[in-house]
């Protein structure tokens, strides 16, 4: 007999989902394994817009953390290899940080000291304020991070669960979380008519209805916006703060996509710069920030770095996190090299600066055509309607359904958005997340697509996306 059975399973897994890699996209698995057996499809292969792995999609490294991330597994390149000076003098810098000179050892709990300094002197740059490396913790990617500090808020207090205001639509990783530390999400509604920003009255509103069912302890904001894609403006962060200070939240921004900035006249403040700036009483709010290599022009996905930084937080909190952190493990070397890639990329006279430049410029105007493409060309199909994409890597358009289609959704047992998937996906190859998975008002249909595909193929994804909607409406109006 299994001591471990479903029945005895622990109900926060069983409570949990994670639309990222939900049934839709389970299905593509299923259809990528039906093909290589030369199963016939409509199609040729499954083009997984469902996830934001730049990389996978084509988008191609940049060549100083590539070299950097060669020099430090394989020191002998550092003399024998043909690599730029600055690359070799920087892999040098890196080693004899590491324990015993190597990758192959053990970092330091919180991370490497050197790079957590150079962490440290990139926020100052970005925000123009000083910071203390001592409140920046590296990790392996801002995912394990999040976790960290969110197990802060895993406690009852009175009785009762706590709650962290969260936006509607999220990002699921937030939502499986609270289900497993046992936080209550309090879900505000973006505003889909403004362009998904976050309304103060929308705020109160949510606040209120909760304090009877749980401990509202904290705000998270995701900027720019996953699945959204809206970028903050200075005026809504400085309204988010001073609400956050009016009842006394704890801060938590999301900033992973910071470098991903495409709309004109717009631009990335994070939380901390514009908190301080603000000035007393609204610089002592409790602030914890998120960045990663995963996003931005680097898309370093799968090298699996990240970092949080902490402002304003009690010391002996603080020293209760570091323990917890302590406990959990070191963070990957690797994923450390290329954050000390990011916070200090060459400099203007040094060998690998120009490559450096063209690389992130290319690759950040690349995903600018991108953007404007998504929007424009789903805009462009009757009964779809699609906010401009001002940041981060996705579209999250909705959709129009006919009152057919939902029938047919309820007697397939589905709800309409994960018909919708289910379909696209069936007849075209095109894996996407339905809307469902990520939260929106109710009786609205919506999906998360990604912009990473290459220029050519995105222009093609939605032509097959324009035609099968069209087959679709016909077949159910």
């Amino acid at each position: 007999m299994a001591s471990m059975t479903i029945q005895n399973l622990s109900p926060n897994i069983l409570q949990m989902e994670y639309a990222i890699q939900g049934p839709v996209v389970a299905r593509a698995g299923e259809i990528e394994e039906e093909l290589k057996k030369g199963v016939k499809k409509p199609f040729k292969n499954v083009i997984r817009a469902n996830i934001g792995d730049a990389q996978a999609m084509g988008q191609p490294p940049i060549t100083f953390i590539r070299q950097m991330i060669a020099c430090i597994a394989y020191p002998k390149l550092i003399e024998e290899g043909n690599f730029p000076e600055d690359v070799r003098k920087r892999a040098k810098e890196f080693l004899q940080g590491c324990s015993g000179g190597t990758i192959g050892s053990y970092s330091i709990p919180h991370g490497l000291g050197h790079i957590r300094r150079r962490v440290a002197e990139y926020i100052e740059i970005r925000d123009g304020v000083p910071a203390d490396w001592k409140n920046v913790y590296l990790s392996a990617g801002a995912t394990v991070a999040i976790q960290y500090c969110l197990q802060l808020f895993s406690d009852r207090s009175n009785g009762r669960k706590n709650g962290i205001l969260t936006p509607v639509p999220t990002y699921p990783f937030y939502s499986a979380c609270y289900s497993i530390f046992g936080i209550n999400l309090v879900g505000y509604y973006l505003d889909e008519d403004s362009n998904w920003d976050t309304k103060i009255e929308e705020l109160e509103r949510s606040l209120v209805e909760a304090q009877n069912t749980c401990n509202v302890r904290a705000l998270l904001v995701i900027n720019p916006g996953n699945p959204t894609g809206q970028v903050l403006s200075r005026k809504n962060i400085e309204e988010i703060i001073k609400f956050a200070y009016k009842h006394n939240l704890f801060i938590i921004a999301d900033e992973v996509s910071q470098d991903n900035v495409y709309s004109g006249g717009k631009r990335f403040y994070s939380f901390r710069k514009v908190m301080i700036e603000l000035g007393a009483p609204y610089s002592s709010i409790e602030l914890v920030s998120f960045t990663s290599v995963s996003k931005g022009y680097m898309g370093e996905s799968g090298l699996r770095g990240g970092w949080l930084e902490l402002n304003n937080i009690q010391p002996d909190v603080q020293a209760q996190l570091f323990k917890y952190i302590s406990a959990m493990g070191t963070p990957n070397v690797i994923g450390q090299a290329v954050i000390d890639c990011v916070v200090k990329p060459p400099s203007p006279g040094e060998p690998s600066y120009d490559l450096w430049l063209r690389e992130k410029t290319a690759v950040l105007e690349s995903l600018n055509a991108r953007a404007r493409l998504v929007s424009e060309s789903l805009n462009a199909i009757e009964g779809y309607k699609c906010n401009v994409v001002q940041g981060a890597l996705y579209a999250f358009p909705r959709i129009n359904l006919p009152p057919k289609a939902i029938a047919a959704a309820e007697e397939a047992n589905q709800l309409p958005d994960v018909f919708y998937a289910y379909r696209l996906l069936e007849e075209t190859g095109i894996c996407v997340v339905p809307g469902s998975g990520f939260g929106q008002v109710p009786g609205t249909y919506h999906y998360r697509t990604t912009i990473l595909p290459e220029y050519d193929q995105l222009r093609t994804i939605l032509e097959t996306i324009r035609t099968f909607h069209q087959r679709f409406i016909a077949q159910y109006t």
